[in-house]
C-alpha cells in the first residue's frame, strides 16, 4: 500500500515536469521559426539591395556618359561649320582662330569635367606628373627645367590621366655640383709648413 501511494505521488510530479519541458521545446521552437523567418527576410532585403545599388551604379555611369557626351556636342556642331565654311575662309589666318576657338571650346568642356592641363615648360620635372622624352643642355636654365613639350599631359584632380611628355635641361656635372675649394698645385703641395722652433745645436 505505501509503495503504491508513494508511485501515484510522483506521477503528478513527472506530468508537470513533462508539460514545462513541451512548454519549453514550443517556446524555442517558436523563437527559431521568428528568427529564421527574420534571416529570410534580412537576406531578400540584401538582395534586392545588391540588384538595386548595381542598377544605380549603371544608372549613374550611363547618366555620366550621356552627359560627356552631350557636352562634347557642341564642338562637333562647330567643326562641321567650319569644314563647311572653310571654303570661304580667305586665309590660314581665319583658318587658325577658328581651329583655336574650338581648342579653347574642347578645353573649356574638359575643366567643368574637372580635367586640366599639366604645366610642363618653364617648370620643375616631376616624375609622377612629367615623362622624360629626351635630355638637352641649356646652360641658362636650371638642371632638371622642362625646356620642351612633345605631348600635353592632364589630370583629372589629383588623379594624371596621362602624363605629359617633354624635353628635361640636364647640366653637365661641373655645372650642377656645388663650387668647391679648387685644388692646390703641385709644388704647394709638396711644400712643408716652415717651423718656427730653432734649430737645435750638437
Amino acid at each position: 500500500m505505501g509503495g503504491e501511494n508513494a508511485k501515484d505521488s510522483s506521477e503528478p510530479k513527472k506530468d508537470k515536469h513533462h508539460n514545462k519541458l513541451s512548454e519549453q521545446i514550443e517556446k524555442l521552437t517558436a523563437e527559431k521559426d521568428e528568427v529564421f523567418a527574420k534571416l529570410q527576410r534580412v537576406s531578400a532585403d540584401y538582395m534586392n539591395y545588391q540588384k538595386r545599388s548595381a542598377r544605380q551604379v549603371s544608372e549613374a555611369i550611363a547618366y555620366e556618359k550621356e552627359s560627356v557626351i552631350k557636352s562634347l556636342l557642341p564642338v562637333l556642331d562647330n567643326f562641321e561649320h567650319s569644314v563647311c565654311g572653310g571654303e570661304k575662309l580667305e586665309d590660314a589666318e581665319s583658318l587658325r582662330k577658328a581651329i583655336k576657338m574650338l581648342y579653347d571650346q574642347f578645353l573649356a568642356i574638359l575643366k567643368n569635367h574637372g580635367i586640366e592641363q599639366i604645366t610642363s615648360v618653364g617648370g620643375k620635372f616631376d616624375p609622377v606628373c612629367h615623362q622624360a622624352m629626351m635630355n638637352r643642355t641649356e646652360s641658362d636654365k636650371e638642371d632638371f627645367a622642362i625646356l620642351d613639350e612633345f605631348q600635353k599631359g592632364y589630370r583629372l584632380g589629383e588623379k594624371v590621366l596621362r602624363p605629359a611628355r617633354v624635353v628635361v635641361n640636364k647640366l653637365p656635372a661641373s655645372e650642377s655640383l656645388p663650387e668647391q675649394n679648387p685644388p692646390q698645385e703641385q709644388g704647394e703641395a709638396d711644400k712643408q709648413p716652415e717651423s718656427d722652433e730653432p734649430e737645435s745645436g750638437d
